[in-house]
């Protein structure tokens, strides 16, 4: 049966240790930085082979910056061999733009959902949707699962 291993995303460490304390686990080692044409780069610090990888990261602040710490730090566990990687996105990215609302509009919600699948995300938490219509999967999964008792933790975005 593989270990839970938890990382946190720069957006929200508070929370991350939180959780972390919460279920007993130290966080997992990582280290994030920015080249000089600010490029994020991620380093997974520890082994993740066979693991349950957790990373917590929310859509808040610099939601770009945010969301593509997330997607690397995905795309690092999968390529590491994680046996499975959960997203624990509390604020989801881009969830006002679930709809066309004008022609050759954008459904970025959907495009963000893609984009977490094709990482490597295999579930993603998330909490209180903009509207009912982003359920968030990633192909292949079943139901989408809500965290709804973070909000007490998480700043205003």
């Amino acid at each position: 049966m593989p270990n839970i291993v938890l990382f946190s995303g720069s957006s929200h460490h508070d929370l991350s240790q939180k959780v972390a304390d919460r279920l007993g686990l130290d966080l997992g080692k990582v280290i994030t930085k920015k080249f000089s044409n600010q490029e994020t780069c991620v380093e997974i610090g520890e082994s993740v082979r066979g693991e349950d990888v957790y990373i917590v990261q929310s859509g808040c602040g610099e939601i770009n910056d945010n969301l593509m710490e997330l997607l690397i730090m995905i795309n690092a566990c999968k390529i590491a061999s994680s046996s499975r990687v959960t997203a624990v996105i509390p604020c989801f990215p881009y969830a006002r733009q679930d709809k066309k609302d004008k022609s050759r509009a954008p459904i970025s919600a959907k495009l963000v959902a893609n984009m977490l699948s094709v990482a490597g995300a295999d579930h993603i938490i998330t909490m209180d949707l903009h509207a009912s219509q982003i359920q968030v999967r990633p192909r292949g999964h079943p139901g989408g699962r809500h965290g709804r008792h973070l909000r007490h933790h998480l700043p205003r975005c």
